[in-house]
């Protein structure tokens, strides 16, 4: 009854490590896991910075020399008031509220803003807020194009028509183009798109819709390597030269 008692112990013991090492595998978490889109966070190839991921259709942001129509449709002794975003980013609200930071804000966050401003006036102020002129979007072309340079994007533009509308490729210039598109103040996103094999047919998909602010670059000599998220700014090399890709 001992040696029986003391195999069952034993076997006990190794179901039991067994077991504890299944439980284990099962609640690790899957390297090739995709994570919802909600979630996910842009990783540079190097930097501790984490960028954020701006929303797939972000709405318009206010520049200045902008032009908003603000009313109040239930108040009819105030009529509309066409307010210019001044260079500095403010506005000269009506009915001598004073004036209000707008520049990169949205019309709904200008809506919002100007609701509470004028609570403390009015009982349960509806305000309306349009936009009646605004900067035009604008793409750039930059590297060995016929014509580098900023562009109206007045219409849905890929990039191979974007480089077409730039004057083409140079001879010198490669196939391999490289799309800036930036996705918050401090970082850009860059995708490298192959347009030879566009232009046989392969991969059409890859042929990205442009985006206001977005830059192609087409380097004059083969890039094997890029970082897909650089940094932003005046020391970057974005918008200049494309050399933040080659760090």
């Amino acid at each position: 009854m001992l040696k029986l008692s003391l195999w069952v112990s034993l076997v006990a013991l190794i179901l039991g490590a067994i077991c504890g090492a299944g439980g284990a595998q099962t609640t690790e978490p899957d390297s090739g896991q995709t994570l919802p889109v909600h979630s996910r966070e842009a990783h540079p190839s190097n930097g501790p910075d984490v960028p954020t991921l701006q929303d797939r259709h972000p709405r318009y942001q206010v520049m200045p020399s902008d032009v908003l129509a603000i009313s109040f449709p239930l108040i009819p002794e105030i009529p509309t008031t066409a307010v210019a975003v001044q260079p500095d980013g403010y506005i000269t609200l009506p009915s001598g509220a004073g004036n209000m930071y707008v520049k990169g804000s949205t019309v709904p966050q200008i809506v919002e803003a100007l609701t509470k401003v004028y609570s403390k006036t009015m009982h349960n102020p509806i305000v309306n807020v349009d936009i009646t002129n605004f900067q035009p979007p604008l793409f750039t072309v930059d590297g060995q194009v016929g014509k580098p340079g900023q562009y109206p994007l007045r219409n849905d533009t890929t990039v191979s028509e974007g480089i077409a509308v730039a004057g083409g490729l140079l001879p010198s210039g490669k196939t391999h183009v490289f799309l800036f598109h930036r996705i918050s103040s401090d970082w850009v996103e860059v995708k490298k798109i192959n347009l030879g094999e566009l232009l046989n047919g392969h991969n059409i998909r890859e042929d990205t819709h442009l985006q206001a602010g977005d830059m192609i670059f087409v380097p004059d000599t083969f890039i094997s390597k890029f970082r897909r998220y650089v940094p932003y700014g005046l020391n970057s090399g974005v918008g200049w030269s494309g050399n933040a890709l080659l760090k």
